[in-house]
Formats: structure tokens, sequence, C-alpha cells
């Protein structure tokens, strides 16, 4: 029997007890990451924890909805053993009536075209298998890497696992960070604590590139969990960007776990520039499925814009 449990119902330690049997398990669902992300998160739960699907709910103008939260690319239906299609089917039809709609991913692809009418669209995702020796994973990078690689060397780039995680996000935000308006003080601080709790959990990478005078010029985040390394964020400087930090800190994680059964998640890869800088390292396009629904009459447009502001 599938159940639906609000936040203070859910036992965590069934929940991670799943999520570590999963053979699909993904970061984002363990119940500390979840804590962070989205501290008031509710779930589906099949008989003892066998099978769990987390829910990210919201209420505004007095209508509940689902959404993906900030620093989660994707959720899903996770058990300790294989999901089969059906049973995805069967938790999307315990989604309690109260959330009237929805936008929210899965890790699936294609499983759920034409289910009951729900709206899916595809979602892109690079990702590398490390499984080979770094000679050869390199050996593959596309010739415009290699040649940025070089550059990255040129300029005597070297990595650093000691630094800290506010120097990164501060170098996003006087960046990139400039245009992207709906983040503000609670998102980073909220990815940073992201941050700091998954190092204590051991499922956390943080490094940097220093230039020859010791300043941190780009860094990332990398969470890891089960087979997957999860390229969460990055920031850079931009006016410094032919230094291609960025390129050298990637290359550094496909050399540090080469020869694993790793496979390295380069993460937010709807985009056709950041999909074409990371298939430069030989990366494989893959798909995972978006889902909308609503069941308001006539509200499709306030749906849209709860989302937007969500």
């Amino acid at each position: 029997m599938i159940r639906y449990l609000t936040h203070n119902q859910i036992d965590t330690q069934r929940w991670d007890e799943c999520i570590t049997n999963s053979p699909d398990g993904i970061a984002y669902v363990w119940s500390w990451y979840l804590n962070i992300v989205h501290p008031n998160w509710e779930a589906l739960v099949e008989d003892d924890y066998e099978t769990v699907m987390p829910l990210a709910s919201g209420k505004k103008f007095g209508i509940n909805y689902l959404f993906q939260p900030f620093f989660t690319q994707k959720f899903g239906i996770f058990g300790k053993k294989e999901v089969p299609e059906t049973k995805i089917e069967e938790f999307l039809d315990a989604i309690p009536s109260k959330f009237k709609f929805a936008d929210i991913r899965l890790k699936y692809v294609n499983a759920l075209k034409g289910f009951n009418g729900l709206n899916g669209i595809n979602h892109r995702n690079i990702e590398l298998p490390l499984n080979q020796e770094y000679a050869v994973l390199a050996e593959n990078y596309h010739s415009n890497t290699k040649r940025n690689l070089a550059k990255a060397k040129k300029e005597n780039l070297t990595i650093t696992e000691d630094v800290e995680p506010s120097v990164i996000v501060e170098l996003f935000r006087k960046n990139r960070g400039k245009e992207i308006k709906h983040w503000g003080d609670k998102e980073y601080d909220r990815l940073l604590k992201l941050i700091e709790t998954a190092k204590k959990h051991n499922k956390c990478l943080v490094i940097g590139a220093k230039n020859p005078d010791n300043q941190i010029v780009a860094g990332a985040f990398f969470i890891i969990s089960h087979n997957k390394i999860v390229f969460l964020f990055s920031g850079s400087d931009e006016s410094n960007k032919e230094n291609h930090g960025l390129t050298i800190l990637l290359d550094y994680v496909i050399e540090k776990f080469s020869g694993s059964d790793k496979i390295l998640d380069f993460e937010g890869s709807d985009n056709d520039g950041l999909a074409r800088f990371y298939k430069g390292f030989a990366g494989e396009e893959k798909t995972y499925q978006g889902i909308r629904f609503n069941r308001t009459k006539g509200l499709t447009k306030l749906a849209l814009k709860i989302l937007k502001r969500t």
C-alpha cells in the first residue's frame, strides 16, 4: 500500500535505508539533502519503506502544488530493488488530489508517455562513465577542449581541494550570478549549508583553480553519491575566462576518479552552450522526463505564474 506522509510522519532512518540500497539512488533524495533544499518535504511511501518518492510542495493563493526545488535536478521513485514502470504509474496515481498542479522532473526516459494525460517533457543531461584509464578518457576529449586545457596549463593554474565554499559562491555572485535575479541571500545561504552538510556526510568534493598569484579564479562543488559524481555548482572569474579554469577543474575530477565505476554527471545540460561544453569531454547525452499536470479548471495561467515565482 502506498501512503502519503507529511514531513513529521516520515521515518528518516528507514527512508535513508531505502535510498542506501536503491540500485539507482541519487544524491538529491537523502533525507539530509531534502531537509536543506525543502525543509518541509513530504513523501509517498510503500509498505515498510520498500519504495519511496519525495514530494516538494508549495501553497499560494490557497492552491497546493508540486515543484522541483533549487539544487535538485530530478526526483523519482526509489526502491530497494529496481522499480518497474508499472510502479511508477502507481505512485503517480497516489499523488493526493489536493495538489492541483505540478511541474516536476523524474529520472526516467519516456516511461510515462501518454500516462493519464500527463504532459511529458524530455530534458537533456550529459554523463561521462569514468571506467577507463585517464589517458584514454583524455584522448577522447574534443579538439577544442584539448586546446582549452593546454591554455589553462600554460596559465600555470593549479588545483586545490583546500578552498572555502563561500569563495566559490562569491565568485559566482560577482560574475554570472548578476544575471540571475531570482536568486538572493536565501538561495546562496541554502547552497552553502548544503555543501557544509554534504562534507560532513563525506558526499562532497570542493575544488578551486588558483593562478600564480594564489587567487582562486574558478571553483566547483561536486556531490558524490551511489555511482554518480554530480557537478552541482561552479563559479569563475569571467574577466579571466581565457584561462579556462572550469576546463582544468573538470579535467582534474576526471583524472581523480578515472578507472573507477563512477559516472561524472554534468547536470544542467538543457542549455545548448553548456551541453556543447560538457560534450567536449566526450560526455554522452542522456534524457530524463519532466511531467506537468493541471487539475484546476481555467487556472493554467495562474499555475504557470506561481511556478515561475517558486
